[in-house]
């Protein structure tokens, strides 16, 4: 999904493509001219529609989609970030496909590409920077989960180590490790999160090995950036607990879940099709609604429920989980009392909070 080639650019571009936000007032948009009958929207997907993970969630919401609308849909699944993705996109169109989302970062450029050659039709494109007239890109405010689900794994560690597996040292990547710093405020003495930044997002193999390296620096409670389960099974093979991403997956370690940051596409998709006639010609980055902490496991703490509720109705009422004071590694001051980010340092976040061991590679 992420590229580290992408990470000097995405620091500079991401600003612009996402300024508006889902706060300020709807355009008027263009008329498009296509009623619901008229449309059919086609999904490409990186991964498998049942992979318990990325490609689960946007799925889930397509269905939603077509219960919600009636619209007609069509996904393709498991499509490489090369050429194939734009093969992907032209056979959809072929298909009559006149609305397309493409759900993977390395699928832009190629989407990009086909929006030029077809103006009369409309692309969305999840988690890049680009954009054009037919051609709008859109992601999510998932640290807001994340904030959530660090608040349960703060309450259940032991050791006051918290793992994170990360994926590629892009401020996307950063923002997640540094939102699970209520994981510090819950623990039960000084506290301590360990980051390894493992730049395979995907890969089995590579992931466990990450996993088991925090588990060996005594993290009792891991959590991801990655689009697998091993994580998860490695958290629970070392009777340690996991959260996991994407997805709600209690069944994949059922000993070590406590719960996940989960996607909820289906509302953006319903908001976009339902206004198609109107074209909401614009970037988006969603907030609450698009992100959740999905369900607690049995296996929280008590008082865990409670604790992610009232932060939750906080941050629903329009609380910014960064919120000053907040400082850095180095104990210098990054967000002062009284103080948010704006979305420009939010898409530059180039510097861990107080209390994350490691570091960000360039």
């Amino acid at each position: 999904m992420k590229k580290k080639l992408f990470v000097v650019l995405l620091a500079l571009v991401l600003v612009c493509a996402f300024a508006a936000c889902g706060n300020q007032a709807e355009p008027e948009g263009e008329d498009t001219g296509l009623s619901a009958e008229d449309l059919k929207v086609g999904f490409v997907y990186i991964g498998s529609v049942d992979d318990e993970g990325w490609t689960n969630s946007h799925d889930d919401a397509r269905i939603e989609l077509e219960e919600t609308l009636g619209v007609k849909t069509m996904f393709l699944e498991k499509v490489a970030e090369n050429a194939d993705c734009e093969k992907a996109i032209r056979d959809l169109i072929d298909h009559d496909c006149n609305v397309i989302f493409t759900t993977s970062f390395g699928f832009m450029d190629w989407t990009e590409k086909v929006a030029k050659e077809y103006p009369e039709l409309y692309f969305y494109h999840c988690s890049g920077y680009k954009s054009d007239a037919n051609f709008i890109n859109y992601f999510g405010r998932i640290e807001q989960a994340r904030y959530l689900s660090g608040i349960a794994a703060g309450l259940k560690t032991e050791s006051n180590k918290i793992g994170y597996v990360a994926a590629f040292p892009i401020p996307e990547v950063v923002r997640g490790i540094n939102a699970l710093r209520p994981g510090r405020a819950f623990g039960k003495s000084r506290s301590h999160r360990r980051s390894r930044l493992d730049q395979h997002l995907g890969r089995f193999l590579s992931g466990k090995a990450a996993a088991q390296e925090l588990l060996n620096k005594d993290c009792d409670v891991l959590t991801q950036h990655q689009d697998t389960p091993a994580t998860q099974l490695a958290a629970e093979g070392a009777g340690a607990f996991c959260v996991g991403y994407h997805y709600p997956t209690p069944d994949v370690a059922p000993a070590a879940y406590l719960t996940a940051p989960v996607w909820n596409w289906a509302p953006y998709y319903i908001q976009q099709i339902s206004n198609h006639r109107r074209h909401l010609g614009r970037p988006e980055l969603l907030g609450r609604r698009s992100c959740r902490p999905g369900p607690l496991s049995a296996l929280n703490a008590d008082g865990a429920q409670a604790a992610v509720d009232a932060a939750k109705a906080k941050i629903d009422g329009g609380w910014d989980i960064f919120s000053g004071p907040i400082k850095d590694q180095a104990g210098d001051v990054k967000i002062a009392e009284g103080a948010t980010v704006t979305d420009e340092e939010l898409l530059n976040m180039d510097w861990f909070v107080e209390g994350v061991i490691g570091t960000i590679s360039q």
